[in-house]
């Protein structure tokens, strides 16, 4: 799976942790609006069933295939590439004309990557509490690297909308790779480990088939042969 060419150009690996999730297409969000720099939300947070009726009721809104959300009064805001801090942020901007001091939070509620830990059934698809959930963690969720996994090719890929993927190629088998695991995973990326090659069992399961052949002919040529 996920092959690549041998003159392929992979991306640079980077350290992401410090940059936070940047909020894709298909994301689920949750927005939350307060006023007066949220004040009210102070007062649920000290009232435990307001707070629990604040959750059942919240509203999830989708961010469409070309990066908008359609949000109450303000309509649809393009928010894609955007950090949850910024959209915050820009949020706050626009509500500020109709409200007083507007507090907004946001959340994201589908994140997932994929993972192939290097052997074959144990593929898992990961949720993404932590927002900063770097390549390390990830694979930790998914029980670390396999047994047949090779840790010195561990390939990131990222899908981009209407472009190719990035692919990063990381080597995680020496202590110097941990400037490697360090990038922030995003939402849909898939994190793939090479399986370590089994020639032998490879060769095996080639020349079964034709061992299998000449064996059956050895034994019915020793049956025939008996008569």
């Amino acid at each position: 799976m996920f092959k690549t060419k041998l003159d392929y150009e992979f991306d640079l690996p980077k350290d992401t942790v410090n940059e936070g999730y940047r909020i894709s297409p298909n994301d689920q969000l949750i927005m939350r609006l307060f006023t007066n720099g949220g004040a009210r939300l102070l007062a649920l947070t000290a009232d435990d069933e307001a707070t629990r009726l604040l959750v059942q009721n919240d509203i999830f809104y989708i961010v469409n295939q070309n990066g908008f959300v359609d949000l109450p009064e303000v309509g649809e805001i393009f928010i894609q590439g955007f950090t949850l801090k910024e959209a915050e942020l820009m949020l706050e901007e626009l509500y500020a004309t109709l409200y007083n001091s507007p507090y907004v939070f946001i959340n994201v509620t589908n994140n997932r990557v994929i993972i192939f830990p290097g052997s074959g059934g144990d593929a898992r698809v990961i949720p993404l509490v932590n927002n900063n959930t770097t390549v390390i963690e990830a694979l930790a969720l998914a029980g670390g690297v396999a047994i047949r996994g090779n840790a010195s090719k561990v390939k990131l890929i990222r899908r981009i909308p209407n472009s190719d993927p990035d692919v990063y190629l990381m080597d995680l088998s020496t202590i110097e790779g941990i400037q490697y695991a360090g990038m922030s995973v995003q939402a849909n990326d898939i994190i793939y480990v090479e399986p370590v090659p089994e020639i032998a069992g490879e060769v095996l399961r080639d020349i079964s088939p034709f061992v299998t052949i000449i064996t059956s002919l050895a034994l019915l040529y020793g049956i025939l042969g008996g008569f």
